[in-house]
């Protein structure tokens, strides 16, 4: 089948160049041997998926409260800053850092790929790991080694 010579369309009139498959101006079928159904889509083939982790900070973390030895949950931002309990409203001064009590702290996240809440012991801080929810790789990273976002 010859391709489209060029000149003016069958349907419009307008002035086509050569090769074309369609009228740039109403569409039309340009070249008479081709039909609509004739053009052969090639089956989906997935392409395969490119293992890779995502790297988040530590969201907050869970230890007792000192007083009253009742579990709470402390966002990170409050790290080196006085918090009081929930339970029984004593303060303390939250640490998280080496010389705090993070070797006996769980640490949770929010799944990047799930968004379900992970809670896990801080010795995976820094380790790949993958989400017990939907098996997503990620690694949490202390949120003062995190690499500058830009």
């Amino acid at each position: 089948m010859p391709p489209w010579p060029g000149g003016p369309c069958p349907i419009c009139g307008e002035d086509m160049p050569e090769r074309l498959i369609h009228c740039r101006n109403c569409r039309a079928m340009l070249n008479t041997d081709l039909e609509s159904d004739s053009i052969e889509i090639p089956e989906f083939v997935p392409l395969q998926e490119i293992s890779a982790e995502v790297r988040i900070p530590v969201r907050g973390y869970f230890l007792d409260c000192p007083s009253c030895e009742r579990e709470l949950r402390i966002n990170a931002r409050f790290d080196g800053k006085k918090v009081s309990c929930k339970h029984c409203a004593k303060g303390f001064r939250f640490q998280a850092t080496p010389d705090g009590q993070a070797g006996q702290l769980s640490v949770y996240v929010y799944c990047p790929h799930c968004r379900e809440r992970l809670r896990m012991a801080s010795k995976y801080v820094g380790v790949k790991v993958r989400c017990k929810h939907c098996s997503g790789q990620l690694e949490v990273t202390p949120l003062d080694r995190l690499p500058p976002s830009g």
